[in-house]
């Protein structure tokens, strides 16, 4: 689908258009949706639409940065939902595909009918120099004097048109991922899709994901009277409890979902339980606010 700056994003339905329409929206950013994430929805039930976000995954141009920011994404979605005819949905994203969810809704609440969010992230400074300052350590390579922009020399060492140094820098990123996802280092030279990955992540890293500081938790206001579950792994190394709890601190009204041996990957067994249990309850109580 075509939509604006030379962007053409690819989009996928799955199960009967008669079904709850649910977006799921993928983390990264820059990661691409997988086949095996259609598992998470019962095809009896749920209409689920996914989409490789700008620049990912099989959307085209790949890697593209320019015109790629939060609100090109969250306008992306809204033109998605109305091509295809769809009145309300559901909104259901893990880490950053959990900040854009929240981005959305917090621009069209009317659209939504109801938040699963997985693994939460929302963008903050802290969040993302933790994250850099840690894979800097575990890489021996790529650390900042500066606690406030641990981001820097990762930054420029992808950015760089020194191809050697750049490659370096992307490996190490990856692999740093791959640790904490409990997969082993990269065996081969990555390709073009996770080049793009690691590119589009450090753009958007870079600008603090476009948003304002403490912009996602002041709009939960906009939020309090949709059905919501926020469903965290206490051992999620990727994206801390802590700031799970800050968001769920801050919107009580959300359901909270812990899953005590939970780590990051939405597809392991305990999360991915969690999640579809938790997409049945927000669908039910949606379901039971439109009875009354």
């Amino acid at each position: 689908m075509a939509v604006g700056e030379g962007h053409m994003i690819y989009v996928e339905e799955c199960a009967a258009v008669d079904g709850l329409p649910v977006i799921f929206l993928h983390g990264g950013p820059g990661s691409g949706c997988s086949p095996n994430q259609r598992r998470l929805f019962d095809p009896t039930r749920y209409r689920a639409i996914m989409l490789d976000q700008r620049g990912c995954g099989r959307s085209r141009p790949l890697g593209y940065t320019q015109a790629n920011t939060t609100a090109h994404l969250v306008a992306d979605l809204e033109y998605l939902r109305e091509a295809l005819g769809i009145q309300r949905w559901l909104v259901f994203g893990g880490s950053w595909g959990g900040l854009l969810a929240l981005a959305y809704a917090q621009t069209y609440p009317e659209r939504v009918l109801g938040l699963v969010l997985r693994g939460i992230f929302l963008g903050s400074r802290q969040e993302i120099n933790a994250y850099a300052r840690a894979a800097a350590l575990v890489a021996g390579r790529f650390s900042s004097h500066s606690d406030e922009n641990a981001l820097t020399p990762w930054l420029a060492a992808v950015m760089s048109h020194e191809a050697p140094l750049a490659l370096s820098a992307i490996c190490a990123w990856l692999d740093y991922e791959r640790l904490l996802m409990g997969e082993a280092p990269l065996d081969d030279v990555p390709d073009a899709g996770q080049v793009a990955k690691v590119r589009l992540q450090m753009h958007y890293l870079a600008n603090d994901c476009f948003l304002l500081p403490g912009q996602l938790l002041a709009g939960i206001e906009q939020l309090r009277h949709l059905p919501a579950a926020i469903v965290q792994g206490l051992a999620d190394p990727v994206c801390p409890p802590m700031v799970a709890e800050t968001l769920h601190l801050a919107w009580p009204e959300a359901a909270w979902w812990p899953v005590a041996d939970g780590g990051h990957g939405a597809l392991s067994p305990p999360i991915a339980r969690a999640c579809i249990d938790a997409l049945d309850w927000v669908a039910a109580a949606e379901g039971g606010k439109q009875c009354t």
